[in-house]
């Protein structure tokens, strides 16, 4: 469970870095589902739990992008370095190798 609770906590600094109000927000809702949660008794409630924090951890570290505001209408978009992929082209018809 701490294990989790740092990984989540590491995975919010990285993927909201340099954005105070983000990083502010996430570090409270993960506190405070691990403070609603820590009576919890039930080892199926509790691997539930972990499984969840799990997923969130896997989501906010693969779909999440920063965005800045830049002009009145324009945003900017910040990918980390992996996230981004190597593009790989269509071809209607694949060649053979």
């Amino acid at each position: 469970v701490l294990k989790l609770f740092k990984l989540l906590h590491r995975t919010r600094q990285e993927v909201f870095k340099n954005d105070t109000r983000a990083l502010e927000a996430a570090r409270q809702k993960i506190n405070e589902e691990f403070r609603n949660n820590k009576d919890e008794t039930s080892e199926e409630k509790i691997n539930e739990l972990l499984k969840i924090a799990s997923d969130v951890e896997v989501i906010l570290r693969t779909s999440v992008i920063q965005a800045v505001h830049t002009d009145s209408d324009k945003i900017v978009l910040i990918p980390r370095k992996d996230l981004l992929q190597d593009n790989t082209p269509y071809l209607d018809k694949p060649t053979k190798k």
